[in-house]
């Protein structure tokens, strides 16, 4: 971070066009683009470290689940049999009674016929047997309900969009169709454009572009473009850019903007057939989302803009392509 600030040193900046006036700015320039490319390079290798932590954080989540929800089913499996076993007929009660001669002859004449011999009614020993089960049901149902809440919680998919089950595509970012109304050169930097763009809302967003002296701004102007709108709006060196403007290249020397199909009108999103998925209201920042979908996002030999072999299609009206790519190409964002 100190080292870019000190690029921005006007007196470091005065001594390079004094040493060199012809190309003492694009040297300077190109130191700056330099550290800035470094110092977001380390950003994303720090992001990828701190995912593969994740990682290994929920791979050890899941050995847990898998232990609990064995032991889960073990506890099941004891408390079933102890309550099919106190649920079951005393051996007495199954076995016929003894023969007993007394007991079958019949009662002197003139005498009242005996009452009949009653069971000893249940103890309370008895029913607190019987009613054991219940508790043992209850304290296991209790043990269970815990083993369970502690299951769902580790179970619940994480916060954190990094995790397995969060959805990292291309359907996160809200890409637009717009329209240019404008170009004007950046105030502070020869290398860089501001234009005022339609996106389809109440009023035009400013969008500052790193085209430089790539693309002539005539051109620009009126034209249709496709436009990433759900990222954090942040300044550019002092001017404000509520979008980025995306862009195509085979080499540093060949940046061409993506062309919408025939038919676009400002505010029609692009869209995935394979990946249905809503975008963010916002891209989280720290996540870096968009330099992990980056590498998959190309235009293949027929000049088709494509994320993983899938189309930026906008409905009912085409793909959107390269206007003279014909080879494959990356897609970045300037």
């Amino acid at each position: 971070m100190e080292d870019v600030d000190n690029l921005f040193n006007p007196s470091l900046a005065a001594a390079l066009k004094k040493l060199d006036p012809e190309d003492g700015e694009q040297i300077m320039e190109y130191f700056k683009t330099h550290a800035l490319l470094s110092r977001e390079k380390a950003l994303l290798q720090a992001s990828v470290r701190e995912q593969k932590k994740l990682l290994v954080e929920n791979g050890k989540l899941k050995k847990d689940i898998e232990q609990l929800r064995a032991q889960l089913q073990d506890k099941q499996k004891r408390r079933t049999g102890k309550a099919l076993l106190s649920q079951a007929p005393p051996p007495h009660s199954l076995s016929p009674a003894p023969n007993n001669p007394a007991s079958q002859q019949a009662p002197p004449a003139g005498a009242t016929a005996a009452a009949p011999v009653t069971p000893h009614p249940p103890s309370a020993s008895s029913h607190g047997g019987r009613e054991r089960p219940g508790r043992r049901e209850e304290e296991g149902g209790h043990c269970g309900g815990e083993i369970k809440n502690r299951l769902l919680f580790l179970a619940r998919p994480s916060s954190d969009p990094l995790s397995l089950e969060s959805r990292v595509d291309v359907s996160r970012l809200d890409l637009r169709v717009g329209r240019i109304l404008s170009v004007r050169r950046h105030p502070l930097s020869e290398t860089m454009s501001v234009q005022e763009v339609e996106l389809g809302g109440d009023s035009p967003r400013t969008v500052v572009s790193r085209l430089g002296g790539r693309t002539n701004p005539d051109q620009l102007q009126g034209s249709l473009a496709v436009f990433l709108c759900n990222m954090k709006p942040s300044k550019i060196r002092g001017v404000a850019s509520q979008a980025r403007l995306l862009c195509c290249s085979a080499s540093d020397d060949q940046v061409e903007v993506l062309v919408p199909p025939a038919g676009s009108a400002p505010g029609d999103r692009i869209t995935f057939l394979d990946y249905p998925g809503e975008p963010d209201r916002e891209l989280p920042t720290k996540l870096k989302i968009w330099e992990l979908l980056q590498p998959d996002l190309q235009v293949d030999s027929k000049g088709v803009a494509t994320y993983k072999g899938c189309g930026f299609e906008v409905k009912g009206k085409g793909l959107c392509r390269a206007p003279s790519e014909r080879h494959s190409a990356n897609m970045l964002l300037l």
